[in-house]
């Protein structure tokens, strides 16, 4: 499905509006429910490769950023 299929529909309002009664302050859209998946699996620890292929990026430049931003990432990285 086309993101401007999503970003049309029910479920973008339904995501707008639970982000209202959430109190985030800012407008929220269905996209940033695939930033927290990706954020969140680096910070479990998932391999950049397995992130990538999962969130179907060709560039492995996009998926680096998921990484970057973890600082948990390598969190007992050497047990």
């Amino acid at each position: 499905m086309k993101a401007a299929a999503i970003y049309g529909s029910g479920f973008a309002k339904l995501v707008e509006r639970a982000g209202e009664v959430a109190g985030l302050g800012f407008k929220a859209h269905p996209h940033m429910l695939r930033h927290a998946c990706g954020y969140r699996l680096a910070n479990d620890g998932k391999d950049t490769r397995s992130l990538q292929a999962y969130l179907g990026h060709k560039n492995i430049q996009h998926t680096v950023r998921y990484t970057e931003l973890a600082p948990n990432r390598f969190k007992d990285f050497w047990k």
